[in-house]
């Protein structure tokens, strides 16, 4: 059954829990224990409803503000699809969850509440999604029910909505009227919206077409683990485990390893201990060759004739997400794919104000949650395509190497001109 990764995005109180939890309760995907739990919450609350939004706020300081700070995910399956969904906070001050969440999403969910229209995290949001290259966008426009259902209402902000994403690179951009708190158009369709004649959320969800996202052509096989078996029956047996990040491979193609650049064919592949004639984008899998090569772990296969970038100069975008800024000529650990090296931070080209979208060329550091254009150098060289390219291999991310904590999110533009 095909998998899809969606995230929420919004500003406050925008209904974005809301909206999870109906969907959850909806299609009958929550235990009888749980739903008791949140009844039982929204009692001591004093609200006067089922308040599904609890069913997604799992730290306690998130049910005592009503706020979402964490990422939240949660599980959905449908007899057509499955779902990993990420609900992630609407504070200007939370902006790197919302990368977080975003970054392996196929389908985000924009939310906006019909009384505001379009607002700062509307819009910040929506260029996140672009930047992150997030294929299809859905704008939810909710709580129609405190806007007497209005159909004007929808069109306004559907209009001005299209007017600002012309700026933006959205690819698939959908618009449906809901209301999460009643149900309106989420699960069911509403008679309360007569005007609306597109889906409703959960068939758009169950419907959307995301096999063609993924990068079919240029073959990338980042090599985790070479397995060699214990076992005298075995004793020649070698292949190298992974992640077939883009392009299809078979038994009998002539590959090419970085970085010796030395070729050979694919004698078999093994997926979960069975050969299997094809293997494709995400799956993980064994390969062996015919040639015995010198292959570890951070090397990749692709094709003699389709290589990746191979640079140590890298030119990327970086979302920053500890307090302390991130300054010219830092040196932190950098881990893409399966391969980890240290990098040097050379210089910081221009921070983008992801409400305006302008770009401040005057910035000497990136602070908590800033995103910014810079060049780095790495210890050892990287294979890597541009991020519009490939999610997978044009991704990054920093680490300090003093705590061992993610400090920032990189996306790759290519190598320094």
């Amino acid at each position: 059954m095909e998998l899809l990764r969606f995230a929420t995005a919004g500003s406050v109180d925008d209904g974005k829990s809301t909206l999870i939890g109906r969907l959850l309760y909806d299609t009958k995907s929550i235990f009888e224990d749980q739903l008791t739990a949140v009844e039982r919450t929204s009692k001591a609350r004093g609200d006067e409803y089922v308040n599904l939004a609890l069913l997604m706020d799992g730290l306690r300081a998130e049910r005592e503000q009503g706020i979402t700070i964490d990422v939240a995910y949660r599980y959905l399956a449908t007899p057509r699809r499955k779902f990993i969904i990420a609900d992630t906070p609407g504070h200007i001050q939370y902006t790197r969850n919302m990368v977080t969440g975003a970054s392996t999403a196929d389908l985000a969910l924009i939310l906006v509440d019909a009384r505001k229209g379009i607002v700062e995290q509307t819009r910040r949001h929506a260029f996140i999604a672009s930047l992150l290259r997030v294929p299809h966008v859905v704008l939810c426009i909710n709580k129609m029910d405190l806007v007497d259902y209005s159909e004007s209402v929808f069109d306004s902000i559907k209009d001005g909505f299209r007017e600002f994403s012309m700026k933006l690179e959205l690819t698939d951009l959908s618009f449906i009227p809901i209301s999460a708190l009643n149900g309106d158009n989420v699960v069911t369709r509403s008679e309360k919206m007569p005007w609306y004649q597109g889906p409703v959320l959960l068939h758009h969800l169950e419907n959307v077409h995301i096999a063609s996202d993924r990068n079919l052509i240029q073959v990338r096989f980042p090599v985790q683990y070479v397995s060699r078996p214990i076992s005298k029956k075995l004793h020649d047996y070698r292949a190298y485990s992974g992640q077939l990040l883009g392009g299809v491979l078979r038994p009998g193609d002539e590959v090419k390893v970085l970085p010796s650049g030395m070729t050979s064919r694919i004698r078999s592949i093994e997926l979960a201990g069975k050969p299997v004639e094809e293997a494709f984008p995400p799956m993980s899998v064994n390969i062996s060759l015919t040639d015995e090569l010198d292959i570890s772990r951070g090397d990749m296969i692709c094709r003699p004739g389709n290589p990746p970038i191979v640079s140590q100069d890298i030119d990327a975008m970086v979302c920053w997400m500890v307090e302390q800024p991130l300054q010219p000529g830092a040196k932190l650990a950098i881990k893409h794919t399966t391969r980890s090296a240290r990098a040097v931070v050379k210089d910081i080209q221009y921070r983008i104000d992801v409400n305006t979208l302008h770009r401040d060329e005057q910035c000497k550091s990136l602070k908590l949650n800033e995103i910014g254009r810079m060049s780095l150098r790495t210890t050892v060289p990287l294979f890597f395509d541009e991020y519009r390219r490939n999610r997978h291999t044009g991704s990054f991310i920093l680490i300090d190497e003093g705590t061992n904590a993610t400090v920032g999110a990189g996306m790759l533009n290519g190598p320094v001109a």
